[in-house]
């Protein structure tokens, strides 16, 4: 269906809100990784909010944005926005009166677990949603259950303050590493994919692969795995890879299938592929009291592993069923791809330069890579 003018434009004006609000955000976190240093509850106050009212926008509850759905997201929003505003006017205050909340703080600490909890179904599903609708009940109800799992229960008041008005609960370890390590890393891979690096990163694949058995498959694993080094996701991965490697699969003779389930392996070991790693790696650091070079450095030969095991079964695959390699036409040459991407190349060796032999903290290593890519990609726009 057409959508109506009135709708189409209150869309672009949606659309032109998330992207003002964005770069916000981002200046918001370079700045406090490297100009300003601000209190961690205020910055993931200022984050959690910021994300929520940008992610109801952008997973709607209909995605056709009509009627009430479209009404009810905004609601969220805004609600969002508010619950947040809160936090960051009277962040001294709640920290100082822990376990202690008003009745208004009680309010908005629910307030913010209920959003949090449906911006989770609406992004994972329901069943991670369940899980934590559950974990939030337990200790409402816990003087109900019998035996081990029973306990004398607590109040409303004391579950809003330990989950969503303390340093733990939201705004805990998992929130601080998004505010502080993982928005930035996402940025960097953002600005690389949107410079033109996944283009580079095919054609140097293919180089490689290309005039050998299964290349294409081959190349879609090396291109993962080289992907894999600036996304940290394996959903960023399928979707920078896939695109160009499922169909070159797929015209070369491999079954639909088989191109599919090649790729989605292949851009699983992105989460896993330093320097650039998943969030868990950052949480991991964090908890364990350690820096996220070691986190990265332990995670080098498990990666290659992967990444090696996936290449044989893929070659095997591709002998077995008697793949040809690519046409010479269809293969670039390899020195003049590297000679035209090579700078592409700078920001990655800047960040395992600053993180391994300078020994820079996480946040101040990457803020130098990203100015860094607006500089080697300037000439190229």
């Amino acid at each position: 269906m057409m959508e109506s003018p009135k709708e189409e434009n209150g869309n672009r004006k949606s659309g032109g809100l998330v992207v003002l609000l964005s770069v916000l955000l981002m200046a918001f976190h370079i700045a406090t990784a490297g100009l300003i240093i601000i209190p961690s509850f205020l910055q993931r106050g200022i984050h959690l909010a910021f994300v929520l009212f940008l992610s109801f926008l952008l997973l709607p509850l209909r995605k056709d944005r009509r009627g009430g759905a479209a009404a009810l997201d905004w609601f969220f929003s805004l609600l969002s926005l508010g619950a947040g505003l809160y936090i960051i006017l009277f962040w001294k205050e709640i920290l100082f009166r822990q376990g202690m909340v008003t009745p208004l703080e009680t309010g908005i600490g629910w307030v913010l677990i209920l959003l949090v909890l449906e911006q989770a179904r609406r992004a994972t599903g329901n069943v991670l949603a369940v899980i934590a609708t559950l974990a939030v009940l337990y200790p409402l109800l816990g003087q109900h259950l019998p035996g081990l799992l029973g306990h004398r229960g607590y109040g409303f008041d004391r579950v809003a303050s330990q989950m969503a008005l303390s340093l733990e609960g939201i705004f805990g370890t998992p929130l601080g590493v998004s505010a502080e390590y993982i928005v930035l890393f996402i940025f960097l891979s953002s600005l690389l994919s949107q410079c033109g690096m996944g283009d580079f990163l095919l054609k140097m694949s293919l180089s490689i692969t290309g005039r050998f058995s299964g290349g294409p498959a081959k190349t879609a694993v090396i291109m993962s795995s080289l992907f894999g080094t600036i996304s940290g996701s394996a959903v960023a991965n399928v979707v920078g890879t896939g695109t160009f490697t499922i169909p070159m699969m797929i015209k070369q003779g491999f079954p639909r299938h088989m191109a599919g389930a090649v790729e989605a392996v292949a851009s699983t070991g992105g989460q896993i592929m330093p320097p650039i790693m998943g969030a868990a790696a950052f949480i991991m650091a964090q908890i364990l009291g350690m820096s996220y070079v070691t986190v990265m450095g332990a995670a080098v030969i498990p990666a290659l592993l992967y990444y090696l095991s996936v290449f044989m079964g893929v070659h095997l695959y591709a002998v077995k069923i008697g793949m040809r390699p690519s046409r010479g036409a269809e293969i670039p040459p390899f020195f003049r791809t590297m000679k035209e991407g090579l700078h592409f190349l700078v920001p990655l060796v800047l960040l395992l330069f600053l993180l391994v032999v300078v020994r820079y903290t996480v946040t101040k290593s990457v803020l130098w890579p990203i100015a860094a890519t607006y500089v080697v990609t300037w000439p190229n726009r």
